[in-house]
Parts: C-alpha cells; sequence; structure tokens
C-alpha cells in the first residue's frame, strides 16, 4: 500500500538554488500493520504509559532482511500512519480537556494534524520472523507501519 500527498506546496526545496519548485508529491511505503487489541479510539489511551497494551507489528514479507539486527531488550522509535485521524485540524483541546485553552496541533501530541504520523517509543519484546513483539503501544489495530529506527543513547 502507498500513501500518497498530492497537494501542491509552495516551499523552496533549496535556499541555493535558483527559482523554485513546487513540492507536489510525496511517496511512503506501507511496511506493515500494528495487531492491537485497541480498536475504538475514544477508549484507546493516549500515550502509552497510560495503560497501552502490548502489540504485534507485522511486517511485509518483502522486508524481512530490514528487521537484521533487532532483538528483545532494543529500544526503537516506531513510526505509524494515523490513518483515523482529522488531517484538516489544526488547533485543538490539549489532552481533549475543554477546559484548557486551544493549542495548534503542532505544541501537542494530538493525532489530528496535516500529516498524521505517529512517533511511538516501544521495547522490542520477542520476534517471530516478520511479527515483532513490543510493550505499551497506543497505536491502534490495523494502524500502517511506515518505520523503526533503533533508539539513540550514548552508546549508539
Amino acid at each position: 500500500m502507498w500513501i500518497r500527498s498530492v497537494t501542491p506546496t509552495p516551499f523552496q526545496e533549496s535556499a541555493s538554488q535558483e527559482g523554485f519548485r513546487l513540492l507536489s508529491e510525496y511517496t511512503l511505503r506501507v511496511i506493515g500493520r500494528v495487531e492491537s487489541p485497541l480498536t475504538d479510539r475514544a477508549t484507546a489511551p493516549l500515550q502509552a504509559d497510560e495503560g497501552a497494551p502490548g502489540a504485534w507489528l507485522v511486517f511485509d514479507e518483502r522486508y524481512a532482511s530490514a528487521l537484521e539486527g533487532l532483538s528483545p531488550g532494543t529500544d526503537v522509535l516506531l513510526l505509524t500512519w494515523l490513518d483515523r485521524a482529522d488531517r484538516d485540524t489544526l488547533t485543538v483541546h490539549p489532552r481533549g480537556d475543554i477546559t484548557r485553552p486551544r493549542a495548534g496541533v503542532f505544541t501537542t501530541r494530538s493525532p489530528d494534524r496535516p500529516n498524521p504520523i505517529g512517533l511511538h517509543e516501544v521495547r522490542i519484546l520477542a520476534i517471530a520472523g516478520t511479527r515483532v513483539q513490543v510493550g505499551n503501544l497506543e497505536a491502534l489495530d490495523a494502524t500502517p507501519i511506515l518505520d523503526v529506527k533503533p533508539l539513540l543513547t550514548p552508546e549508539r
């Protein structure tokens, strides 16, 4: 599955280039899906440390070799596409609390935003082929996976 954006944006590609070119299309490859008991956004935890369950990351077979070197106990950053988000939302009440003043989505962790990319710090618990079990993931079942990156530490 591919995720495409075809709305032109008027940003310069590089300040050192003569003129500029409209950045009109980006293509992301979905590399897998989340398997989680969480299915309802309204009742899902907002953050991993708020009771999020463990989940499985199920990668497409063609990305099996990209998993080489991952091991249980490793902390990674998981990037997902929050496919049920509202991409037109620009301001929210932080944490959905209407007693708090509205804020721009770029100052919050709201899933509703122009480009709903989820960023999750998770620990790998087990690996079975192209299935990676992680702890405490607040992503909903069937959420598309975009990438996995090692969490950088002073040793890395």
